[in-house]
């Protein structure tokens, strides 16, 4: 896992984003199943996982600080039950029952204490996706790096990680099941390639576990390429702005222009 961070809007950190190829073997997974595989082929899920802390202020005690929630959603706020069976979160042990079993979007958990630790997030896919689990690890933040940053009830500590998801060579009824599903990026296939027909899920179903209406998706980071180039834009706005306004107090200090050297006479 790679461990640097760059800091983000919201007083979350956004590690450097990584891509868990899922490992098997081919030969192992066509005995247990009759799904004929698609060699050379790809499929991709882009997950976001991650905490969000609010502190109790007045309400805080010295057990139960901060009102925090661990969770896994779609990259896209779109719900990953297509791909995702259940996913099991390893709390610290003083916890009372720290293995929560989540076995259904949103998959995610609420608790509250005082302490920080780490996470253990262990996602279980559907049997025509993959047969094992896919361990990761997050570590809890309650409080903010900024040294002088103080507590406050309304902003929470968000501390979140992209990911993607990648199948391999997947089976043909999985790749048929999840083509049209927006939370998971296809690959192109030929135009003659026939796949069976797979019956689509209901639309309202689909929709349970979206969390873009999420009561807490203010606050979630948007890792979207269209959102780091406004923030990119954004940025060097604000630094061509410094740039002038720095150039300007020089010239009426009587600085000389680091472009323009003074005579020397």
């Amino acid at each position: 896992m790679l461990q640097n961070e760059d800091e983000a809007d919201g007083g979350g950190f956004v590690p450097t984003p990584k891509r868990e190829e899922i490992q098997g073997s081919s030969e192992d997974y066509d005995k247990k199943s009759s799904n004929k595989r698609l060699k050379d082929v790809e499929i991709s899920v882009p997950i976001v996982y991650g905490t969000m802390a609010f502190w109790l202020g007045k309400k805080a005690s010295e057990s139960q600080s901060h009102k925090w929630m661990v969770y896994v959603r779609g990259a896209t706020n779109k719900d990953l039950s297509a791909v995702i069976k259940r996913v099991v979160f390893q709390l610290h042990p003083s916890f009372t029952n720290p293995m929560r079993v989540v076995e259904s979007p949103p998959f995610e958990l609420s608790e509250c204490g005082w302490g920080e630790f780490e996470i253990a997030i262990s996602i279980f896919f559907h049997s025509d996706a993959y047969d094992k689990q896919l361990t990761l690890f997050h570590h809890l933040k309650l409080y903010a790096e900024e040294e002088f940053c103080p507590l406050s009830t309304k902003k929470p500590v968000i501390v979140e990680s992209y990911d993607e998801i990648v199948f391999p060579d997947p089976s043909e009824a999985f790749f048929a099941r999840v083509q049209n599903h927006p939370a998971v990026i296809m690959p192109r296939l030929p135009a003659t390639f026939a796949l069976p027909l797979v019956p689509i899920e209901h639309e309202d179903e689909e929709k349970k576990g979206n969390t873009t209406d999420h009561l807490l998706s203010q606050w979630f980071i948007n890792f979207s390429d269209t959102d780091e180039l406004v923030k990119l834009a954004a940025a060097r706005q604000q630094v061509q702005s410094r740039i002038v306004m720095l150039r300007r107090q020089m010239m009426t200090d009587g600085v000389p222009h680091p472009l323009e050297p003074a005579c020397v006479s």
